[in-house]
């Protein structure tokens, strides 16, 4: 169905200032001003539809044309179940939205693909990010499909498989001698620099509207939201842009409920879960096996914050054991390959799921195919010991 005509701008998450839509706007101007380091990140946009009660479908909610954002290859990921996980987990309702079909191999492309066709419109040739491995191949691959320029800020410590990938794709990697929030740090001076696009989780306001696809997508494919989604979580904006989609489609009548969202974070990285307990952040060490989620500081986390505080989400701590583990029993049931981040989903159910009703329709976030990171794998798996010359060998 054609894209209604829809006029669209930012509102401020903290204040409610209102804001013309510009592709170089990242923060609320008056918000920013209270920005202080090594804290989540203030005044977070949103995208607001001036005449969205008029939306006829779901797909007129974007501010480009929804036709575009599928113009590339497997913009869509399945939702499916496993009959071999029902019979494990004794649930009949558990999905996989499998994200790990997508161009680059994760959800981030959601947001790459958003940026990039905001950019394409607005004429602008380079786009520059920091990354922990993933959003970086994401922007770098759908910038090589579309033939944009594309500059990453790669912490040193990221998977190989990761830098590769992006390489593959004729991207500019520099390497950074430090953790993710540094590379965040070098990105943005970079960008203001050269007057080049930010693409910066949770910063640009569009990584957390493309990211929003997902809940669309899930609405459509179940044929309503479900009772519960476990979310892989590091910066909070996976979790925020999928509240913003269940949002968007209860607000403009679509559908009447939101549904229970558990942020699932490794024990350690969990600043988001620990500031739910609390109501308030405190600086934290990441360090976890699930290098996708692993976060000092998650910049997207007072939105998410304040999304699970609103609409009754949950969070919840899984240590590196138990998302190995999760990672190699998810592989073996469904055939799934999913990296450790993504794993992490399915291993926060198995922690909640005694207090879950076995009846609910509940989807599993899997964000990223565990080909990114097949030095983690290696943990869990027993290589043969030796070689053989004929079947006899076996003896």
């Amino acid at each position: 169905m054609k894209k209604q005509s829809m006029d669209y701008q930012y509102s401020c998450s903290e204040c409610g200032a209102a804001f013309d839509f510009s592709p170089q706007l990242m923060l609320c101007p008056k918000c920013q001003i209270f920005q202080k380091d090594n804290e989540p990140l203030r005044g977070i946009l949103e995208v607001i539809y001036n005449d969205g009660n008029k939306a006829q479908t779901p797909d007129a909610l974007w501010p480009v044309d929804a036709q575009i954002l599928q113009s590339v290859p497997s913009a869509r990921s399945p939702l499916w179940k496993s009959e071999k996980l029902e019979k494990a987990t004794g649930f009949k309702n558990l999905w996989l939205k499998d994200d790990t079909r997508n161009l680059t191999g994760s959800y981030k492309d959601r947001a790459s693909i958003l940026v990039a066709t905001i950019a394409k419109k607005w004429n602008i040739k380079e786009i520059v990010l920091a990354s922990t491995g993933n959003a970086a191949s994401s922007m770098a691959g759908i910038g090589a499909f579309w033939d944009m320029n594309v500059t990453i800020f790669l912490p040193e410590t990221a998977p190989r498989a990761k830098m590769v990938q992006s390489l593959q794709y004729a991207a500019r990697v520099i390497n950074v001698a430090g953790n993710y929030d540094l590379a965040f740090e070098l990105s943005l001076q970079y960008s203001e620099k050269y007057q080049v696009l930010s693409r910066n989780t949770a910063y640009n306001p569009l990584t957390i509207e493309g990211k929003k696809s997902g809940a669309f997508e899930i609405f459509y494919q179940l044929g309503k939201v479900p009772d519960y989604c476990f979310v892989p979580t590091g910066d909070g904006v996976i979790l925020s842009g999928l509240y913003k989609g269940f949002y968007d489609l209860y607000k403009y009548g679509f559908t009447n409920n939101i549904p229970i969202m558990i942020a699932v974070q490794p024990d350690g990285s969990a600043a988001i879960y620990y500031a739910l307990q609390n109501g308030f952040f405190t600086p934290i060490a990441a360090q976890t096996v699930a290098d996708s989620i692993s976060v000092d500081v998650p910049r997207g986390g007072y939105y998410a914050l304040k999304m699970l505080q609103k609409y009754g989400g949950k969070s919840v701590t899984v240590s590196d054991e138990a998302i190995l583990n999760a990672q190699k029993e998810l592989s073996g049931t469904t055939g799934l390959f999913a990296e450790p981040a993504a794993a992490a989903a399915y291993a926060g159910f198995l922690k909640m799921k005694a207090n879950i009703p076995q009846d609910a329709d509940i989807v599993l976030l899997i964000t990223g195919s565990g080909l990114k990171d097949i030095d983690s794998a290696m943990h869990k798996v027993d290589f043969p010991k030796k070689s053989i010359r004929s079947l006899d060998d076996l003896e």
